[in-house]
């Protein structure tokens, strides 16, 4: 994801909830359960949100109406920054207070985790793991997101950074189960295409630890002039790494989230297409046998009308 910043960087347990926000993992402690409803059925309609918001720290509810999960960027191995950081430093009751009333109104409350400018994979995947579980948990929150953007070396070191991300997300699944906890992972589009990494990239990934991973919020951004997906046929059918070109790659394609930028603002190498515009590609994706979802990068720039547009009645 392309950050606005310079760092990027009540459980249901008694024992937990005297804790600090802070990635104290104590073993043996007992593991909370997501309130019913906080993983979303159907189609997921996510916006991240890095950039600090002026009086509040989630995005207000009747400005993101149609969103159904919101993503606070970014935790990082060395702790939380921008937006998450905001989040955990709310005092605990206003933070469960929140919850409630988001999960009332059919909103997720996600983490994310790395981006563009956390290199992960020198640490171990078990350690970091654990501490980003105990994140979700302390801050009583509905899951996490993996946004891993490790470029040079999953080109350079074949197998490295899947093997790396097995790990983590086996190990996440186990801190956090699923059908409780929200686990979505955020690659890039290209990583889905076959012979672009040696060691197969998160068409590797999708074969190990697909079964343990809710969705992906693929960014179809940042990759122009090739693949670019500024178009409705090079985001669906026309690049190897297209939507229905991945399905056939053996991932399943209701997992598959497409990721815009809300902006120009929000991208630093293309991929931008107006609203209107990726509705008429969504409306041609709903035919064509997908309805996994949007993901938008990021608020405010992507809003109620924002997704409003997008969806259309794409989805009725």
């Amino acid at each position: 994801m392309f950050s606005t910043s310079f760092s990027r960087l009540f459980t249901l347990c008694s024992a937990l909830a005297s804790l600090s926000a802070s990635y104290a993992a104590p073993a043996g402690r007992c593991t909370p359960k997501a309130p019913s409803g906080s993983v979303p059925t159907g189609p997921k309609f996510v916006v991240y949100t890095d950039a600090a918001i002026s009086g509040s720290v989630l995005p207000p509810l009747d400005q993101i109406t149609g969103f159904n999960v919101v993503n606070l960027a970014f935790l990082l191995t060395t702790g939380p920054a921008d937006q998450a950081a905001n989040w955990a430093a709310l005092p605990a009751g206003q933070r469960a207070t929140l919850k409630r009333q988001y999960n009332a109104a059919g909103v997720s409350l996600v983490v994310s985790a790395f981006g563009e400018t956390e290199h992960p994979t020198s640490q171990d995947p078990t350690t970091v793991a654990n501490n980003l579980a105990q994140f979700v948990l302390n801050t009583n929150l509905d899951g996490i997101d993996i946004d891993y953007e490790e470029f040079d070396l999953v080109l350079q070191k074949p197998g490295v950074g899947e093997a790396w991300l097995t790990t983590l997300t086996q190990t996440l699944r186990q801190q956090l189960p699923q059908g409780q906890f929200i686990l979505s992972h955020a690659p890039v589009g290209p990583w889905f295409s076959p012979g672009f990494c040696p060691g197969g990239c998160y068409l590797t990934v999708d074969k190990n630890v697909g079964a343990l991973i809710d969705w992906y919020n693929i960014q179809f951004y940042n990759q122009s002039p090739s693949p670019g997906y500024d178009d409705c046929d090079s985001l669906l059918n026309s690049t190897p790494s297209s939507v229905f070109a991945i399905q056939k790659s053996g991932v399943d394609v209701n997992k598959l989230v497409i990721g815009k930028p809300g902006t120009t603002a929000d991208i630093t190498n293309g991929g931008f297409i107006d609203p209107a515009t990726l509705n008429q590609c969504i409306q041609t994706a709903v035919a064509g046998g997908w309805n996994a979802g949007v993901m938008a990068f990021q608020f405010p720039h992507a809003d109620k009308t924002w997704i409003s547009t997008v969806k259309g009645n794409a989805f009725a």
